[in-house]
Order: C-alpha cells, then sequence, then structure tokens
C-alpha cells in the first residue's frame, strides 16, 4: 500500500506560479512511477504529467507542455509539479498518483494509488 499527500495548492493570479508537491510512503518510492492528473468543474480528470521511476523520463499533457516540470526526489520520497505562466483555464483540483508499472501509461485507470488532491485555482 501506498500513502499519497499532495499540498501546494492555492490562488494565484493569471500568469504567476505554484509548486505542488506530493509526499509518498508505504512503498519503496524508487519503483513507482509518478504522475499529476487534474478535474477541473464538471470536466473528467485529465492527464498533467508523468515521470519515470528514475526520473530520467519525463512526459507532458499539450495544455502544460513548456509552462509546467515534473521533478522527483527518490531520497525524500517526493514528486513535484513546478507551474508556471498559470492560466484561468488550469483551476482545478490537482492529484498525485502512483503507477506500480513502468509502462509510461497517461491514463488514470493504470494508476493505482491516488493522493487526496490540492485545489488550484487560477484567478483572470
Amino acid at each position: 500500500q501506498v500513502q499519497l499527500v499532495e499540498s501546494g495548492g492555492g490562488l494565484v493570479q493569471a500568469g504567476g506560479s505554484l509548486t505542488l508537491s506530493c509526499a509518498a510512503s508505504g512503498r519503496t518510492f524508487n519503483t513507482l512511477a509518478m504522475g499529476w492528473f487534474r478535474q477541473a468543474p464538471g470536466k473528467e480528470r485529465e492527464f498533467v504529467a508523468r515521470i519515470s521511476r528514475s526520473g530520467r523520463i519525463t512526459y507532458y499533457a499539450d495544455s502544460v507542455k513548456g509552462r509546467f516540470t515534473i521533478s522527483r526526489d527518490n531520497a525524500k520520497n517526493m514528486v513535484s509539479l513546478q507551474m508556471n505562466s498559470l492560466k484561468p483555464e488550469d483551476t482545478a483540483i490537482h492529484y498525485c498518483a502512483a503507477d506500480r508499472n513502468p509502462s509510461g501509461s497517461t491514463q488514470q485507470r493504470d494508476y493505482d494509488y491516488w493522493g487526496q488532491g490540492t485545489q488550484v485555482t487560477v484567478s483572470s
């Protein structure tokens, strides 16, 4: 079992920045690929970013590419999402997720563990 706890959400003006963090416990962190997803009001949960177990391979949704950066610190069991140039359409609950399979999936059904989410609100 893996427990994931997100932090760092909040209210920010358009063009601003936020960094989300996710602390993991319960399983050897470096055996898990990690991802971030988000769900806006009235919309389905969507993929944002993914990072491999080693941290060497990352992948982003087109909507955030060039603005968001995912990273991880395996010594601290942490994964982060640096979000720059935020837009009102980035407003959503952001979720951290862990995948035991290193296949590189961006599908939420393939992720095994989820955090409770943290709210990001971007005002125009």
